[in-house]
């Protein structure tokens, strides 16, 4: 009885999944049409990029104020301690996404803010979840959807100093421990939840690389050891969630994963194919093979334990689930958060690598760009629009078409453009969103979209000097004041279209966009004014009242003097 249930169970996950078909990349034509109804659109950000107020009302230290503090981990020395103050302006900021018509906000919860030691046994910091608490009402009371991710990088800098961080697995408990307190206090109000935020980069750029905080170089192993924790500790919450909670809350509890696609440079090519495979493997298929199949891919598990046997190390720098822990981490996915902005050509690497030990040698591969792809000025962000049709038809076929919801998608531009008539996001949201469309025509199971992001922020190791938001944020100003770009008026078109209706309708929105920009520009241009006024108000006045209270006490003093 035990082998036969076994066997039903391996036909039942092949068939869920099929041959994803490397050949056929159809790069059809712009598409009119529009998306299903009850379609959500939404617009996101993170707690360290937006929030500031980073040791106001007992909120703990996290592993990015430590890092950003350390001077050249950031470009420019940026830091988020400001940030875009939206501690303080999270109901201006709901006010935009009403006006914008937005039917969810994509948000994290800062947990140092929650628990300053990372401890919900040693300390609860009531202001913080009042913060969280008004953030998620005031969404509500305007019919925007709260879509909380759990973990979007900053992990309280103490369990880092005492234990390691994601290299230890004693986070999994802690991290749990801190969803359950949230499930508690949020969970009559949230119904839609994410574990974590791309943990490729949380794991690679934290702890192989150390461009990301805490800026760990541990190449070879510490990207792999703390993804096993990551993806344990997701499966942990989501059974918390699932036994403790799901009855009574009716939510769902999903992880958002971040990659670009990889496309092989010659599809004909069976070593192109095996490598772009590889590519989409060793980043999408290292955390989505574990909580859809139970295991980290096949190719991973090959070609990390035959570099760690060449290598003459005993077992594989991969680490290994157990037969209980394959079963348990199974199944840990009620929805799919998709994060994705580019796109690679992919080819066989001709030469071994001269790096050594890394995750980017034990992929055996080379990345390529193409030269006319469009580039707005961040180094590694191409609009490539027919890369994210593929990307989520690739979904469709791995992980037998589960619920998709798009977490991730926008583009960048550098410090230097100030100008609010942003052409190119236009073009690259216009572009995205109908490869979108037609991957749910092509049968994908896409619930929502996510614009990346509502405000311009601070962009990790880049600081401010790569803007992604829908509206402008002046940093120069104490306020942060906020400014529409063109891109603002666009996409709320799309939106309530939902989708692109007809070729004539759609044409006249980049139109009406650009004659709204330009409101936007005249005021952008008037802020140095608006400076200049606070610079006046906030130094100039308290300096010159102090100078004439002096000079009162001194000429005071020297008429008391004359008169005894």
């Amino acid at each position: 009885m035990q082998r036969w249930y076994h066997v039903v169970t391996l036909v039942l996950l092949v068939s869920a999944s099929e041959d994803f078909d490397w050949t056929k990349n159809q790069r059809t034509s712009f598409y009119y049409g529009t998306f299903p109804p009850g379609f959500s659109w939404g617009a996101g950000s993170s707690a360290y990029q937006t929030e500031g107020a980073w040791n106001i009302d007992g909120k703990g230290l996290s592993i990015w104020d430590a890092f950003a503090h350390k001077k050249g981990t950031i470009s420019s020395n940026a830091t988020g301690d400001s940030s875009c103050e939206g501690y303080y302006k999270f109901k201006d900021d709901v006010g935009l996404m009403k006006d914008m018509k937005l039917n969810h906000y994509r948000f994290s919860i800062s947990w140092p803010r929650i628990l300053p030691n990372g401890l919900k046994n040693e300390q609860i910091n009531e202001k913080g979840l009042k913060y969280y608490d008004d953030l998620i009402n005031m969404l509500l009371e305007n019919k925007i959807t709260p879509i909380v991710t759990l973990y979007h990088w900053d992990l309280p800098q103490l369990l880092q100093e005492r234990y390691g961080g994601w290299q230890n697995s004693s986070m999994i408990n802690y991290f749990n421990d801190f969803a359950n307190l949230c499930f508690e206090k949020f969970g009559n109000k949230v119904k839609y939840w994410i574990t974590f935020n791309n943990p490729w980069s949380i794991a690679v750029e934290g702890y192989e690389t150390g461009e990301h905080a805490p800026g760990l170089k541990l190449r070879g192993i510490g990207a792999y050891k703390a993804a096993h924790n990551i993806i344990k500790a997701h499966a942990k919450v989501w059974h918390t969630y699932d036994t403790q909670w799901r009855s009574k809350q009716k939510g769902m509890v999903g992880i958002s994963l971040t990659a670009d696609w990889g496309e092989p440079v010659d599809s004909t090519n069976q070593r192109d194919i095996e490598a772009a495979d590889r590519y989409m493997q060793f980043s999408l298929g290292w955390f989505a093979s574990p909580v859809f199949y139970g295991d980290y891919p096949q190719v991973m598990k090959e070609y990390i334990g035959r570099k760690s046997g060449q290598q003459g190390l005993g077992l594989s720098r991969l680490p290994v689930f157990t037969p209980q822990e394959k079963s348990y981490v199974k199944g840990t996915c009620d929805f799919l958060g998709v994060g994705h902005f580019t796109t690679r050509y992919v080819t066989q690497r001709n030469q071994p690598s001269t790096l050594g030990d890394s995750y980017f040698t034990d992929r055996d591969l080379a990345e390529l760009v193409d030269p006319v792809w469009p580039d707005p000025g961040s180094e590694w962000l191409y609009a490539v629009p027919w890369g994210f049709r593929r990307m989520l038809n690739f979904i469709k076929s791995q992980y037998g078409n589960p619920m998709v919801y798009v977490t991730e998608n926008g583009v960048s531009e550098k410090i230097m453009c100030t100008d609010l008539c942003d052409h190119w996001r236009i073009h690259y949201y216009k572009d995205y969103i109908n490869e979108m469309l037609k991957a749910v025509k092509d049968g994908v199971n896409v619930k929502g979209y996510t614009a990346w992001s509502l405000l311009d922020n601070f962009e990790w190791d880049e600081g401010y000097s790569e803007r992604f938001g829908l509206f402008y944020v002046d940093f120069s100003s104490k306020n942060k004041p906020r400014y529409p770009k063109a891109s603002v008026q666009y996409y709320k078109r799309i939106i309530s279209s939902n989708g692109f209706p007809n070729q004539r309708e759609v044409e006249s929105w980049k139109r009406k966009s650009k004659e709204m920009c330009s409101t936007s520009n005249q005021l952008l241009a008037a802020d140095p004014l608006i400076g200049h006024m606070e610079l006046v108000t906030e130094i100039v006045v308290p300096t010159v009242c102090t100078l004439c209270i002096l000079l009162s006490a001194v000429l005071l003093m020297f008429l008391l003097r004359r008169r005894f």
